[in-house]
């Protein structure tokens, strides 16, 4: 076992994975991705000696990953297979489509959203099932509690954490108030990543965790509460606790990519009510003993909700179709190769 990467989350299942490569590479975690760069944690150490910073050209590389570098510091070899990935599409061009890691080993996402703002219920979904997707679990956290005005809205995101099920905490990075809950997140090494849009408190956030300011704050227009991008790069920072904060920018463009079972898990409370449809193949409109419909008509859930999911559904229908055509066209390239 490789002691001196231990507290940088490292685990056995790093460590089988680390025995069949060669023994001259160096490993280290990636900490900071920069243009075709990345800065990597060699150890646990604050000190200049703990890093290294090499190209990463070839390489699918994202904050957060354990990565296998050449022993003259030139390159990324290899990345470690990750246990979990924060992962959207980074183009809505169907032809050059890409995915963006945007973090990658995390055991925890912190879904940031400022208490104060009207409740953009569609954008919590989205980010509950690229969350959900992620293989990490997903923790709302709502921001800037210390303001008057954040009363009005908090109910609502609750409620959208409780038909999920997943926990939600009320914060304030200015009084410190609930910020011990959500240090125990890193409790024994373990990773977090924060996601959020710009304005909602993420950098106040981070500074109050880490202990320092080491993002800078932004301030927030008041005609439309929309702040400016004060992180503009992902960042694996140490929490005193011992445990690894990834920082990520504000991300306005949220689209699906992987396809796993996010969607089912984010719109829990429907799948359920689903289940009690007269026909399974039910598509909640105009069939007869419908359960989600008769929940809509006792106001126990909204048409925007199931609308919602729809949207999400039919966009990553759309995207396995993608992927498949993808796959076809890379194989008839292969085919003309061996020809």
């Amino acid at each position: 076992m490789r002691h001196n990467l231990l507290a940088l989350g490292w685990n056995n299942a790093f460590e089988d994975a680390a025995k069949k490569l060669d023994v001259t590479f160096i490993i280290g975690r990636v900490s900071r991705l920069d243009r075709g760069w990345s800065t990597i944690k060699v150890s646990a150490s604050s000190q200049p000696d703990g890093l290294i910073r090499v190209r990463n050209i070839g390489a699918d590389v994202a904050v957060g990953d354990w990565v296998a570098v050449a022993p003259d510091h030139d390159r990324v070899e290899q990345v470690l297979p990750r246990y979990s990935a924060l992962i959207r599409r980074a183009s809505s061009d169907a032809v050059r489509a890409e995915q963006h890691a945007v973090a990658a080993n995390i055991d925890t996402v912190f879904i940031v959203h400022a208490a104060t703002n009207e409740p953009n219920e569609r954008r919590v979904e989205r980010e509950l099932v690229l969350a959900f997707d992620s293989g990490a679990v997903p923790v709302l956290v709502l921001t800037k509690n210390d303001l008057l005005e954040a009363t009005e809205h908090i109910a609502t995101l609750r409620n959208v954490a409780r038909v999920c099920g997943i926990a939600c905490h009320v914060v304030s990075g200015l009084t410190g108030e609930g910020l011990d809950e959500l240090a125990k997140y890193g409790e024994n090494h373990k990773s977090v990543a924060i996601l959020g849009a710009s304005g909602v408190g993420k950098s106040t956030l981070v500074n109050r965790l880490v202990g320092t300011t080491n993002q800078q704050v932004g301030e927030v227009r008041e005609g439309d509460q929309r702040g400016r991008h004060t992180t503009v790069a992902a960042d694996l920072v140490a929490l005193p606790n011992g445990g690894w904060l990834i920082d990520t920018p504000g991300l306005r463009a949220l689209n699906l990519w992987t396809s796993g079972h996010g969607i089912e898990r984010a719109f829990a409370d429907i799948f359920l009510l689903a289940e009690q449809c007269k026909f399974r193949d039910c598509k909640h409109q105009d069939e007869p003993n419908c359960a989600v419909i008769a929940a809509i008509g006792r106001d126990e859930l909204t048409i925007e909700r199931l609308e919602s999911m729809g949207r999400l559904v039919a966009e990553e229908l759309a995207l396995e179709d993608e992927q498949k055509v993808r796959v076809r066209m890379s194989n008839r390239k292969g085919m003309r190769k061996i020809n």
